[in-house]
């Protein structure tokens, strides 16, 4: 075992993803057709979405909430490994992203499992509490505005049940944290977050170098 990660190069890469990932073929041309996007970079990696969902499996979870959707890469993995009586509330502000995102949860059978909400996510979120639905989620995803990230991340703990997962991604913020000459506001942010929430009780926590840094936390009951 190595003390540090083995860098990932484009060769290592491409192995894992031949023989470390099952994605199935609607997953596949969803991420073909995002890598055309002029903000490919937001897409999720194929790997990072074997770990959700195999920790969705995990958790038997139910009841997830995604937060940032862009064309639905992440929605599909976590909505498929819930199974039937899975349901996905996901929240994005961009109506012709997730125009994609439909487009291909429908060609998976998945569409009735998911909920879109398009709209603010700090006010969708506020919607959900006021609705009565905090405790109810198993799992929630944060994938979104970096700016909101703290706010967000305060609405998915109070909505989750006790043993909840939450997963923020871009922990890293194109591994910017590492080099403060380089930080903008954003990279403050998500510093400030990643600090909040090693120190945060409420949670137990594994930072992972997985994409551009991803963090899991487990709500304690």
């Amino acid at each position: 075992m190595s003390a540090r990660p083995t860098a990932l190069t484009g060769a290592l890469h491409d192995y894992l993803l031949a023989h470390g990932v099952r994605e199935t073929g609607t997953m596949r041309r969803l991420r073909a057709e995002t890598a055309g996007h002029e903000w490919a970079v937001m897409q999720i990696s194929p790997e990072q979405g074997a770990l959700m969902a195999l920790l969705v499996e995990l958790s038997g979870a139910r009841r997830a909430l995604e937060v940032g959707v862009f064309t639905g890469y992440s929605a599909l993995v976590v909505a498929q490994a819930m199974g039937p009586e899975g349901r996905l509330t996901a929240l994005d502000i961009n109506a012709d992203y997730t125009g994609t995102a439909r487009r291909f949860w429908a060609e998976a059978g998945l569409a009735e499992r998911i909920e879109l909400r398009l709209g603010d996510a700090r006010e969708s979120l506020a919607a959900l509490r006021a609705e009565g639905r905090e405790g109810a989620y198993d799992f929630a995803f944060i994938d979104a505005d970096k700016s909101g990230y703290d706010a967000y991340y305060e609405h998915c703990l109070a909505l989750l049940r006790p043993g909840g997962l939450v997963l923020i991604d871009n922990s890293f913020h194109m591994g910017q944290v590492a080099e403060r000459e380089r930080w903008s506001e954003n990279t403050h942010v998500v510093d400030a977050l990643n600090k909040k929430i090693r120190d945060d009780a409420r949670v137990t926590i594994a930072m992972l170098p997985l994409g551009d840094g991803l963090t899991l936390c487990r709500k304690r009951g």
